[in-house]
């Protein structure tokens, strides 16, 4: 199985750390053969440091030798499709055949630091997203823009295109979007457990003339393997609590497990449990979501101490990776 590994880059202690944690953490899955290592887009958050991902992927691309850097994704509605299409064609003329760029519909972020992102713009909304993003996949390409404006507008000569974008989907909207540009799904069950059908959508409307020729699925969801199930469990805590506190509109950081009181603690819900254990079990109820769900690919997502974390990513990697 072609395995992969999305990252958040979570705060337990500062900013600085959880960053130089990802790099680390980037190393680390290159030597065990992932696929991908992906990072994420959050702004004006306590909980994770991942805010640029455009150089994060940088650095993490001049780290690593093989191993794919990506975006788990850029959001779109923010920026100017100009500008991304600059920025992830000068990645891939520095780094050949090696960077991803994934692409979101979500604002990654509350109402008012959307609109300190788009200051100026006024496609914002997401009524301008398929505008923007044929743009950009035109920009990407060296085609002509469907925006009338930009047709003398041409990127900088000598920079690679960007060949195969990826569109995170948690939705039947987002499903939709990603077949009519024919673009690669990446179905984020992490976030949401009821998109696994979204498959069959998807490869039912994709569109052949777009940047993939033929529909390309990557499962991007939870997973925390460890040695025993109480040491999953104990190393599951930072999430589980993290999310009730954000139910409870509780924006902070993550609180290490040794801190998370052992009474206090929630249970993993039923929804993450069997994606919680020994290797073993994780591994198969793992393969059981990617064949539901029809995917290609899986991509981890997993939160806890990096001690943790590289555990996780080492005993999945030796039952999954072919």
């Amino acid at each position: 199985m072609q395995l992969s590994a999305l990252d958040q880059s979570p705060v337990f202690t500062s900013a600085q750390a959880a960053l130089a944690e990802t790099a680390r953490l980037a190393l680390h899955c290159e030597a065990l053969g992932y696929s991908r290592y992906w990072v994420a887009e959050h702004h004006g958050s306590a909980s994770f440091a991942g805010c640029a991902p455009e150089v994060l992927i940088a650095h993490l691309a001049s780290l690593t030798e093989r191993i794919r850097i990506g975006s788990g994704g850029i959001m779109l509605m923010h920026y100017s499709p100009y500008k991304v299409a600059e920025l992830f064609r000068t990645l891939e003329t520095l780094h050949p055949d090696r960077i991803d760029l994934g692409l979101g519909r979500a604002p990654g972020s509350d109402a008012w630091t959307a609109g300190a992102l788009a200051y100026g713009s006024k496609t914002t909304h997401l009524e301008f997203f398929g505008q923007k993003l044929g743009d950009l996949l035109a920009f990407l390409s060296d085609r002509e823009p469907a925006t009338r404006a930009f047709r003398r507008v041409h990127i900088s000569d000598g920079l690679q295109p960007c060949p195969q974008p990826w569109m995170l989907v948690s939705s039947p909207e987002g499903a939709r979007g990603a077949a009519a540009a024919g673009l690669g799904m990446a179905l984020a069950h992490f976030i949401s457990p009821e998109c696994l059908e979204l498959g069959t959508l998807y490869r039912e409307h994709f569109n052949r003339e777009g940047p993939w020729k033929t529909p390309r699925i990557c499962l991007a969801t939870h997973a925390l393997a460890a040695d025993t199930q109480d040491e999953a469990d104990y190393y599951a805590r930072p999430g589980a609590l993290w999310r009730t506190r954000v139910a409870r509109g509780e924006f902070v950081r993550f609180t290490p497990p040794e801190a998370v009181d052992e009474d206090a603690a929630p249970a993993v819900e039923e929804a993450r449990r069997r994606l919680v254990g020994p290797a073993d079990q994780v591994a198969q109820a793992l393969s059981e979501l990617v064949e539901r769900a029809g995917a290609d690919e899986l991509m981890l997502v997993t939160i806890t101490t990096e001690e943790a974390r590289r555990r996780s990513y080492t005993l999945l990697a030796e039952a999954l990776i072919d």
